[in-house]
């Protein structure tokens, strides 16, 4: 049988007097200049990216002219970046990217979920309208990539294939922000079925301190560095773009005021980067469960003091999100346990 490596308790929650439930899991810090500035258990642990690699696929559509070409807004870009709850405001955005490529949502090969929002969910029952790949919260980054094609001539067909030229491509530009060897990326398919890619948290963490410390990047990328700086102002700006009402990446830099980049990945997964700091933070909770990432995060950077008192005041309500009953009490609470090994 295959032995696994035990990953520290980093949350608990409570139920009452009792701990009902531990999480494991593993944290990086890093700097822009690749140090490790604070970890807990393994740092180098290879994971999946999920969907915290998108704000790094989207730079490839600003580096490739195609948001030149096509005038892509500041929430059109946000939305290749984002996982968003399929709200209304988020079905028309991406409908809107499609249109100026020359597309419909027909083109759309990320599948069919219902929206995450709840309430959009109940209202396109009560219309009796199935949900389309509109509604897909991976929806904005497919779209992306197919106005990619459109603008540099490639095929429609498999674009989400891991050999099409478009997934190369977003390959390498993974490889290089993140500083780790291309061909020793980890590749799988996606719950929206383009390729994920699978590499160290620390080097996860270093792509996402890159992103917010742009002269940083690699140098032998001309624009890259402009490319990074729009794609940061578009999520800050439109942080309702990456997520959607009540979701951890929106109430995350809308409560930072700017200062901080933050996008979740499936099955606990979590990457962000603070701007004053320079810090890129990359975290995997080991059994996937995503309520232990907002009292993590929010504890990491109260250690390190990489956000100002006031925006970790506003942020509070993510620190110990309380566990709600159906009658809606409160009986217990979410709570990160643990103390950062300092590094550097």
């Amino acid at each position: 049988m295959t032995q696994y490596p035990v990953s520290p308790v980093i949350c608990r929650v409570t139920r009452g007097d009792l701990v009902e439930c531990l999480h494991r899991g593993d944290i990086a810090v890093v700097d822009a200049a690749s140090r490790l500035v604070a970890s807990v258990g393994d740092p180098s642990k290879v994971t999946y990216m999920r969907s915290s690699a998108k704000p790094l696929q989207a730079l490839a559509v600003i580096e490739s002219g195609a948001a030149e070409r096509f005038g892509f807004s500041p929430r059109e870009l946000a939305v290749m970046c984002g996982s968003h709850s399929g709200e209304d405001f988020h079905v028309e955005v991406v409908a809107g990217i499609l249109a100026k490529a020359g597309l419909c949502e027909d083109y759309l090969a990320c599948g069919v979920h219902p929206p995450i929002c709840r309430s959009q969910t109940v209202r396109l029952i009560r219309e009796g309208r199935p949900a389309t790949p509109l509604y897909n919260n991976c929806s904005g980054k497919h779209a992306g990539m197919l106005a990619l094609c459109v603008h540099l001539g490639l095929p429609l067909d498999g674009y989400w294939k891991p050999d099409h030229p478009v997934q190369r491509m977003m390959k390498t530009i993974v490889a290089e922000v993140s500083g780790y060897p291309e061909e020793r990326i980890v590749v799988g398919v996606d719950g929206c079925g383009v390729c994920v890619f699978g590499l160290p948290l620390n080097s996860m963490a270093l792509a996402y301190a890159r992103l917010v410390t742009w002269d940083a990047l690699p140098p032998d990328r001309p624009g890259r560095a402009a490319a990074a700086a729009r794609l940061v102002e578009a999520m800050v700006t439109n942080p309702d773009m990456v997520g959607g009402t009540g979701r951890l990446c929106t109430d995350l830099m809308r409560g930072a005021g700017g200062r901080l980049i933050g996008k979740e990945g499936a099955d606990g997964v979590y990457c962000a980067a603070t701007r004053d700091s320079g810090f890129g933070f990359a975290f995997k909770v080991e059994d996937g469960n995503s309520r232990a990432l907002g009292p993590a995060l929010l504890s990491a950077l109260e250690q390190l003091g990489a956000l100002p008192p006031a925006d970790l005041a506003r942020l509070g309500g993510l620190k110990r999100p309380p566990v709600v009953n159906h009658r809606g009490e409160t009986v217990g609470f979410v709570e990160a346990c643990f103390t950062l090994e300092r590094r550097s």
